[in-house]
């Protein structure tokens, strides 16, 4: 018969697996200045190999983290924020803000039966040219002496709470660059500044902004990057201790 080539090795024998890991290479996760965790995380990627360069790969990925751990407060446990990789440098992936949102939990613990929910958005464009969509929800509320098991809100009322809360958000967003928005965001008083502007249509409670998305960036720019990485530009100085009240003891003639 033919003559079987059992000396010489199968040429397309099978390759030794080799694990995937020791091809892998970890990248550090650099929040912005204004959260208080500076180092939040860390990515993986593939090394740098011929072409497929590993800080593009890293480039344009979304990070999701809680207020909680970003700023140490565990009261915002409830709030997401989205970090978008602009930037590598060294070892160090420098994030700039991409999204804010509220845990379904959250959300859910609020709606509850007999109240109207009234629900806004709006996109508005901040001075320096990023483009970003906001959502707010609140709910009507009882008078305090009220007896009715409801307080469902007329659609007159409900527009018009809805136009109050647009212009807030638009506001809020146009009146500074990004930076500011996101720190009016995590400190999270612009609810309480609509449940003031609306009280006077009808009472409203537990009023959030509860999504933020970018919708456009501007063109990349390293130096407005590198804004949100330094410690906020101008020197604050060492935090002060909370100013003890002293014990006085009134003297002669002295002041108390």
């Amino acid at each position: 018969g033919k003559n079987k080539r059992l000396t010489k090795s199968k040429k397309g024998g099978k390759k030794k697996a080799q694990d995937p890991f020791l091809k892998k290479e970890w990248y550090k996760l650099i929040a912005p200045s204004i959260f208080a965790t500076k180092e939040c995380g860390k990515t993986i990627i593939t090394k740098t190999q011929g072409t497929k360069i590993a800080s593009d790969g890293l480039k344009g990925r979304v990070v999701e983290l809680s207020l909680a751990d970003l700023n140490n407060n565990e009261a915002m446990s409830y709030r997401k924020v989205k970090l978008c990789v602009e930037d590598v440098q060294g070892f160090n992936c420098l994030l700039n803000f991409h999204g804010m949102d509220m845990t379904r939990d959250k959300l859910c613990s609020l709606i509850k039966k007999k109240q109207s929910i009234i629900e806004a958005n709006v996109d508005a464009r901040t001075t320096d040219g990023y483009i970003v969509r906001m959502f707010c929800i609140a709910f009507t509320k009882k008078q305090d002496d009220q007896l009715k098991e409801t307080c469902y809100a007329k659609s007159a009322k409900v527009r018009a709470i809805r136009a109050k809360m647009v212009n807030t958000m638009s506001t809020l967003a146009g009146k500074g660059d990004l930076k500011t928005l996101v720190k009016a965001l995590v400190a999270g008083t612009t609810g309480e500044e609509i449940e003031r502007e609306a009280s006077s249509i009808f009472p409203i409670k537990d009023c959030y902004i509860r999504k933020v998305k970018v919708i456009k960036k501007p063109k990349f720019d390293v130096t407005a990057l590198m804004e949100w990485h330094n410690d906020d530009g101008q020197d604050v100085g060492a935090n002060v201790d909370p100013a003890v009240a002293e014990e006085t003891v009134a003297g002669s003639g002295g002041r108390l």
